[in-house]
């Protein structure tokens, strides 16, 4: 029956194109009837339905970066930046590194796999794999990253998988086929001691080394400015770097050593402009560190991947994307790297800085419109965040949406087709043509200053990203920047998701168990003692006699280096999330909580608008809002305002009813709640100001009032803070 069903399908297909085909020509419709309106015309017809807001504030849109987006692009004012002279594949690459983009091979599905036990984890690797990833991309954890043995840890599998020893690293990869699938690892300050612990596991299992592919990467120069310090000297790690990138060259040619990636910069607020300079800069370092210790150009650029943080503007995303291929471009040609050499390899994942803890489902959302902008922009992998990121590792159904995100775009969507879908756009090649030139002159500020080591022990790069931080979290007290369930439209009926701890001493005794019966069985002291740090080979060797990855990290070296200032992580709702949770915990511990009163004056049409933006304002602290339909007169609101007890009252109606409300109103409600303050809903005109303030208002809340500051303020008068 199936069978009978297809072939009748494809008769009815044929039988469509054969009528198709002998279809005439649609004629052509002419559009002579509709006249096309000039920008002049169409800026006085946006000035009309703006009812006096202006056009400039209104319609312009100022960036973090320094760019304002106009609200209207045209062909003439972009004809000269247009890439009617390069396809993609070719020229700088702006348009991207392969001439058929992902037609013959898409972006690769590089899914997180980060559960706490190596075992777990390697179960998890291959149903990713199953379930349509196309990369195995483990993330190790904090401990594993800084080369410590988990049995010196106290929280072992903090962001990963716990590794120490060659028998975690064989029970990781069991099964997995790794000649077939890159192999993704961050492997913090060093790749040394990971890489030679991956290696001695897959020569175990009698596969071949050379054909592993991906990325065992280090990046000491983001450890150092996401920690302040390093456990070795910068020169000694460079040294590391090196030795480990000759060997990968001759053993190892499609795995690279040398992973760039900016969350450090993103996740502590930097805007695109600075992530993306302060990357490139930070893969600068890498290479001359490389190039003076014996590497060629084109040995030393094969060996760097960057990895770029997607954020919530979508089109600078792609913007971002675009840029730093050619700027990467410029600079490897300067170096004197080949055509191939000059190639960028972008892996990319949602900035963590933008995801939620309160309302975590909007973060399914955000993740879309991330993943959508990387894709357009040229990634060549991408690492889709579950939406509970924020809150805890992810789980089967988060690990199973984020997933299918990109195999929905990749299958259901297209994408795989448009090569460079965003080419020849007038906004985004203006976009591109403005950030490239704010990327590259950053860049060129922290060249001035002896590269971007130099600029960090200064603290140049500190001082810019938290300028912007601070920018951010104004932006979002003022409720500028709306964070759909934190700082706008809360969701007062949610319940947390469970952060599902770990249980640390159960985690402590199953690693513990699992190490000392692999060491039980070795005697590595002779290999750890013929480590040296340039001989990739003799730490590769101890590897393969049992030494762990603390045994190594030791027998390499450790130092004590000059602490910088650290850019530390943060997320822009962090703040109204912690003044929501001082709330939750106030009434969890004495059953109370701020309560608000309601002045709501006149019939409902009246005070509605006014009441619902209040009601949503307060909401944002979790505090309770007592909201009613309305008081005939100003006695009855001040009865009922002081028989509720609240800790504060808010007038609500109109601009028009509020001279005679006001001053009546005002003097009651002190009398009634003498501890209470009085907010006024809107803004009072310059002429009523004082009329108001003598009246009793002592405050007022609208669209421009600091929305943190002002529930802050409640709370400290409340006795929470």
């Amino acid at each position: 029956m199936s069978n009978q069903k297809e072939a009748s399908a494809e008769l009815d297909l044929q039988a469509l194109i054969q009528r198709a085909e002998a279809q005439e020509t649609f004629p052509e419709v002419p559009l002579d009837e509709f006249t096309p309106p000039t920008y002049d015309e169409w800026k006085e017809a946006c000035i009309a339905l703006l009812k006096g807001a202006p056009f400039e504030k209104k319609l312009f849109t100022k960036t973090y970066e320094g760019i304002t987006f106009s609200p209207m692009y045209f062909h003439a004012d972009t004809e000269p930046i247009q890439p009617t002279k390069s396809f993609p594949g070719m020229g700088d690459y702006l348009r991207g590194v392969k001439a058929n983009g992902y037609v013959n091979a898409p972006w690769g599905i590089a899914q997180a796999c980060d559960e706490t036990l190596p075992e777990e984890n390697n179960e998890l690797l291959r149903h990713e794999i199953d379930k349509g990833s196309t990369i195995y991309h483990v993330k190790v954890d904090c401990a594993t990253r800084k080369a410590h043995d988990a049995r010196d840890c106290k929280h072992i599998g903090k962001h990963g998988c716990s590794v120490t020893t060659l028998g975690d690293v064989e029970t990781l990869l069991k099964g997995l086929k790794l000649d077939q699938y890159p192999l993704y690892v961050y492997a913090g300050e060093s790749s040394l001691p990971l890489l030679a612990l991956i290696v001695a596991a897959v020569k175990k299992s009698g596969s071949d080394v050379s054909k592993l592919k991906g990325v065992i990467g280090a990046n000491p120069i983001a450890e150092y400015v996401a920690n302040g310090t390093l456990t070795q000297s910068l020169d000694k790690l460079y040294d590391e770097a090196a030795a480990v990138a000759k060997w990968a060259v001759v053993n190892a040619p499609e795995v690279k050593t040398i992973f760039v990636k900016s969350n450090v910069f993103s996740n502590g607020g930097a805007n695109d402009v600075q992530e993306v300079a302060y990357s490139v800069a930070t893969g600068v370092a890498y290479l001359r560190a490389l190039l003076d210790r014996g590497l060629t150009i084109d040995q030393a650029a094969s060996q760097i991947m960057f990895g770029f943080s997607m954020g919530a503007n979508f089109f600078m995303q792609i913007a971002k994307l675009r840029a730093v291929r050619p700027i990467w471009a410029q600079i490897v040609k300067a170096f004197g790297g080949n055509e191939e050499s000059q190639k960028m390899h972008i892996h990319g994942r949602p900035a963590k800085f933008f995801k939620t803890v309160y309302d975590p489902y909007v973060n399914m959302l955000r993740d879309t419109t991330e993943l959508f902008s990387g894709v357009v922009g040229g990634v060549d992998s991408f690492e889709n965040s579950t939406f509970d990121e924020p809150v805890r590792k992810g789980d089967e159904f988060s690990r199973r949406i984020a997933r299918n995100m990109q195999i929905i775009l990749q299958e259901e969507f297209g994408l795989l087709q448009p090569i460079d879908p965003a080419g020849g756009s007038w906004a985004v090649e203006t976009l591109t043509k403005q950030i490239r030139e704010k990327i590259w002159a950053e860049f060129q500020t922290v060249e001035s200053k002896g590269g971007i080591v130099a600029a960090l022990k200064e603290g140049y790069p500190q001082e810019q990203i938290a300028a912007i931080l601070a920018a951010r979290f104004k932006a979002a007290e003022t409720r500028k920047d709306r964070i759909v369930g934190n700082n706008m439209y809360p969701n007062m009926t949610e319940e947390r998701i469970d952060a599902r701890a770990e249980d640390q001493a159960a985690n402590l005794k199953a690693r513990t168990a699992a190490i000392e019966s692999f060491l039980a069985n070795v005697d590595a002291k002779a290999a750890i003692a013929a480590i040296k740090a340039d001989d990739v080979e003799s730490v590769i060797a101890a590897a393969e006699k049992g030494a762990t990855i603390a045994e190594i990290r030791k027998a390499l070296g450790t130092a004590t280096v000059d602490e910088i200032k650290a850019i530390e992580a943060h997320r822009w709702s962090e703040r109204f999330e912690a003044l929501r949770e001082v709330t939750e915990k106030f009434k969890a511990s004495t059953g109370d909580n701020v309560k608000i009163f309601l002045a709501n004056m006149g019939p409902i049409p009246q005070h509605k608008a006014r009441a619902d933006f209040t009601t949503s304002f307060l909401q944002v602290g979790a505090f309770q809002v007592l909201g009613n339909n309305g008081f005939a007169t100003v006695d009855e609101a001040a009865q009922a305002a002081k028989a509720s007890g609240a800790d504060a009252v808010v007038i609500c109606s109109t601009d028009a009813t509020y001279p005679e409300i006001v001053p009546a109103l005002a003097p009651k409600l002190h009398e009634a709640l003498p501890n209470a303050t009085v907010y006024l809903a809107g803004t009072a005109p310059a002429e009523l100001v004082e009329t108001y303030k003598a009246a009793g208002i002592d405050d007022y809340i609208n669209i421009r009032s600091n929305c943190y500051k002002t529930l802050q303020a409640m709370q400290q008068k409340k006795g929470m803070a």
